[in-house]
């Protein structure tokens, strides 16, 4: 394997961002190819990431530094692979966002990195997202994925608003409905009949090919 996509993956496993956005441009420059190095470098670090984080090597802030330094290392790969009419291979088309009345962001845009990482096409709403902006993106981007966050306990029946949402526009057959978020529970996901609830960013994704390949 050529050594620059052997460092970015290095780089992004102990999480420096400035780093990997260097070796990646020193590998474009030599000519390799992006997807040479999402291939084998990025998901393959981000995968030891997400192994280090599930056996308690890893903690939240090393998640969110790996996660920056694949993004930094995107943000240049993907006008490349516009300019040589490119694509990745899509897993999945999300709308995520945390939900009106909430403004927490890290735990979001952390599963939405993750998600962005393996492959699939996020629509990322931000914080404090009404029920009807995610009908109108799902039905804006054809996504077949929802992501509702919830940090709040005042803010956990914005899922269950958001569920009945998508039923009353005729969008619910259409998508799968993930919730996530520090108060949020098996259980609760269950009774506002979510389909996929997960713990974790890591937690999310496998959640996300899970529920794309029902």
């Amino acid at each position: 394997m050529n050594e620059f996509v052997l460092k970015i993956m290095a780089s992004v496993v102990d999480g420096e961002p400035e780093i990997t956005e260097e070796f990646t441009k020193q590998a474009i420059e030599i000519g390799l190819e992006p997807m040479e190095i999402i291939d084998h470098g990025l998901i393959p670090g981000m995968d030891i990431v997400g192994k280090k984080f599930e056996s308690g090597e890893y903690f939240l802030p090393n998640l969110i530094f790996s996660a920056k330094a694949m993004q930094a290392s995107m943000n240049i790969l993907e006008p490349e692979l516009h300019a040589r009419n490119q694509e990745r291979k899509i897993a999945g088309k999300i709308v995520i966002g945390t939900v009106q009345g909430d403004i927490h962001e890290i735990g979001k845009s952390l599963v939405a990195t993750m998600l962005a990482a393996n492959g699939f096409q996020v629509c990322d709403l931000g914080v404090d997202v009404k029920p009807e902006v995610f009908v109108q993106k799902v039905r804006e981007t054809g996504s077949n994925l929802v992501g509702l966050s919830a940090l709040l306990t005042t803010t956990m029946s914005v899922q269950k608003d958001v569920i009945l949402a998508l039923q009353e526009a005729g969008l619910r057959e259409k998508v799968k409905v993930m919730v996530g978020g520090a108060p949020v529970t098996r259980s609760w996901a269950d009774e506002i009949g979510a389909d996929g609830f997960a713990e974790d960013a890591i937690g999310a994704v496998a959640v996300a090919k899970s529920l794309c390949n029902e």
